[in-house]
């Protein structure tokens, strides 16, 4: 799987979005943003439907998205009583509908205008096809147009390096893209969202995609809005939430045909998020059994001391600091 710049001739599976995009948003209690979000996909022509999964609301936030369809057939709400997940919302979502292409848009967030007409000009082959993302503090924060750089090809290894902490330097979180997905590709390779996991659902589908083959696409231009919230469902996750973190790399390892590069850069992953996973399991053992419970917990095992011992440091010399990823005034790109 090539990291390199993608050349511009085109192949059967590049360039343009024919026969539409299925916009999919899984809601729970969006009831403030789900109507920002369903207008900014609705006002790109290439979106032939959105789909809206009401992930067991407590409030408004199906009646505010079907009004936002109302007089048009373009907006689909399905409604689960209990909450499921994203993942789960997700994928029933695509198994309901049938576009070509799929593109995935969280609830407090929305399309630039022109989004999809400028994805559709890159004619390199791609499976999934993705841009930057402008993470923002105030929705009406105005963007200026950016594009910056060649478009690229994220291989495996560099996709899951791109998810790695590395001390001074800020990530890429390329977990937190979100291109257009070919329909066909999904389909063929099995790449529906694990319904277990509530964090890093996108990376875990992305690597077994790529893993599987797929090639993934990125372009310089801006064309997301993300939110960013204290009270993101990713900045309160559970610690089994980082434990089924743990297994979706140990799952990608266990394949004897992974590249090296794939490999070497899988087991650092695997290791940063164990070593968070042992100290979120250490902090909840401790505040509901006691210390001596939770270091008897550790047991013998020299990795999990020093990641329940490095946590700890990390957080003392953290107190105080400012966040080490700020949306500087009012906007943060991702590439």
């Amino acid at each position: 799987m090539s990291d390199s710049t993608p050349e511009a001739n085109a192949s059967q599976r590049g360039g343009g979005l024919a026969g539409g995009v299925c916009v999919i948003i899984a809601a729970k209690d969006a009831a403030a943003t789900i109507g920002r979000a369903v207008r900014s996909a609705l006002a790109e022509p290439e979106v032939r439907r959105v789909v809206v999964v009401d992930d067991g609301s407590r409030d408004a936030t199906g009646e505010l998205a079907r009004r936002e369809g109302a007089g048009t057939d373009r907006v689909t709400v399905l409604r689960l009583e209990q909450n499921r997940g994203p993942a789960y919302a997700r994928n029933l979502a695509i198994q309901s509908s049938d576009e070509p292409f799929i593109a995935i848009l969280d609830a407090d967030d929305a399309f630039l205008p022109g989004r999809f007409e400028r994805l559709a000009q890159f004619k390199g082959a791609w499976d999934l096809l993705a841009d930057d993302i402008a993470f923002v503090a105030d929705p009406e924060v105005v963007l200026p147009e950016r594009s910056i750089g060649e478009p690229f090809y994220l291989g495996l290894a560099a996709f899951v390096a791109g998810n790695l902490a590395r001390a001074g330097v800020n990530r890429g979180e390329y977990g937190f893209l979100k291109p257009v997905l070919r329909r066909e590709t999904l389909l063929r390779s099995g790449g529906l969202y694990n319904p277990a996991l509530r964090l890093g659902e996108d990376y875990d589908l992305y690597a077994r995609l790529l893993a599987r083959g797929a090639r993934f696409a990125v372009v310089r231009s801006c064309g997301y809005r993300a939110l960013v919230r204290a009270d993101s469902l990713s900045g309160r996750h559970r610690t089994v939430d980082l434990q089924q973190l743990v297994e979706v790399d140990a799952a990608l390892l266990r394949d004897p045909n992974l590249p090296q590069a794939a490999r070497s850069a899988l087991l650092v992953h695997l290791r940063q998020t164990r070593a968070k996973f042992e100290l979120r399991r250490f902090l909840d053992t401790r505040r509901q059994q006691g210390l001596a419970a939770a270091c008897r917990q550790l047991g013998l095992s020299g990795p999990a001391w020093a990641a329940v011992a490095g946590g700890i440091v990390r957080d003392k010399l953290a107190t105080g600091q400012p966040p080490r990823e700020p949306v500087r005034q009012g906007v943060r790109y991702l590439l």
